[in-house]
């Protein structure tokens, strides 16, 4: 499967919107956990793999092809990944909503307590 591009047809829009894209390319499953993964720096396919829960080497080579597509990670020459400037910026656009859902396990938290 290749990954969904802006300006095409994507699951569940027919309009090409670049967000529509972006929703289904970090709608698949592991996308975004590989994208959070790799912000520390490089990691090997075996360190990636343990780092998400050991899933399926099949999946996980499944979503690094995605991402590679969509160039949001690079493989080096050494065989690790590594996010590009594209896969940075996906990481840094996840910042707010990790302060949100930080805000959000808060108010759940309190609403449970009350």
């Amino acid at each position: 499967m290749t990954a969904p591009r802006p300006g095409q047809p994507v699951r569940g829009s027919s309009t090409g919107r670049p967000l529509m894209a972006a929703l289904d390319l970090f709608g698949r499953r592991w996308n975004l956990r590989i994208v959070w993964e790799l912000h520390h720096g490089p990691v090997g396919f075996r360190a990636l793999q343990q780092r998400c829960d050991n899933m399926s080497s099949s999946v996980l080579r499944q979503r690094l092809t995605e991402l590679v597509d969509a160039h949001l990670v690079a493989q080096q020459p050494d065989t690790a990944y590594t996010l590009t400037d594209l896969g940075r910026g996906a990481y840094q656009a996840l910042r707010p909503l990790v302060r949100w859902s930080d805000t959000w396990a808060s108010a759940l938290n309190a609403d449970d307590r009350a």
